[in-house]
């Protein structure tokens, strides 16, 4: 999940795992902090296709 971080509290209250990181991946699943992050996460996006299939991990 992407979030702005005025939110930290209520999804970590909600049981969310929230983390400042400028890319996290999670069972295939790309998501970053801000569009300042954009390079990374499309970097990162690129380098998960690659890789195939997700399924059964």
């Amino acid at each position: 999940m992407t979030s702005y971080p005025s939110i930290k509290t209520d999804l970590v209250n909600a049981g969310a795992e929230w983390a400042d990181e400028e890319v996290i991946v999670d069972n295939g699943l790309v998501t970053s902090r801000n569009p300042d992050d954009l390079p990374a996460f499309c970097s990162k996006m690129v380098e998960e296709m690659a890789e195939g299939s997700h399924a059964g991990r």
